[in-house]
């Protein structure tokens, strides 16, 4: 896949556009991130929507290495919550807080879908309202 497509994923996601994962998801695809297991177009856009209710997401891609079958990146994601929630994929979160995720996510691609997304660890940091931070480490 080329970087610029693949940007379009990203920039998407960035924009929480639920019908990105229609259209680069494979619906068998397996999605691994820690201990969490998504499963297909159904699991991302699950999964999703209980992060963008209340916490706005940005992927940045600070290195894109691919071939035919496959891309990997390294990673920095940053999670501002925008709204207090009890149940979010975080736990509780309030308004202010932040969490940074700085890793390696390797995508295997059949016909132009994402068939596996495997997401690795570098840092996952919290910061609350006050701009205290904490290391976290593996969230799921």
């Amino acid at each position: 896949m080329k970087k610029e497509v693949f940007m379009d994923y990203i920039n998407r996601f960035n924009n929480r556009d639920a019908t990105t994962f229609e259209d680069y998801i494979d619906p068998d695809c397996v999605i691994i991130n820690g201990t969490l297991e998504l499963r297909g177009i159904q699991g991302m856009k699950g999964h999703y929507a209980r992060i963008w209710r209340s916490t706005r997401e940005e992927l940045h891609v600070e290195r894109f290495v691919s071939d035919d079958d496959t891309i990997a990146i390294q990673m920095w994601t940053h999670f501002a919550v925008e709204k207090d929630d009890d149940d979010s994929p975080f736990g509780k979160v309030k308004a202010g807080e932040c969490f940074d995720y700085h890793g390696i996510i390797m995508y295997e691609l059949k016909n132009s879908k994402y068939t596996s997304i495997k997401v690795s660890y570098l840092s996952f940091t919290y910061t609350d309202v006050k701009g205290n931070k904490k290391e976290l480490g593996i969230p799921h």
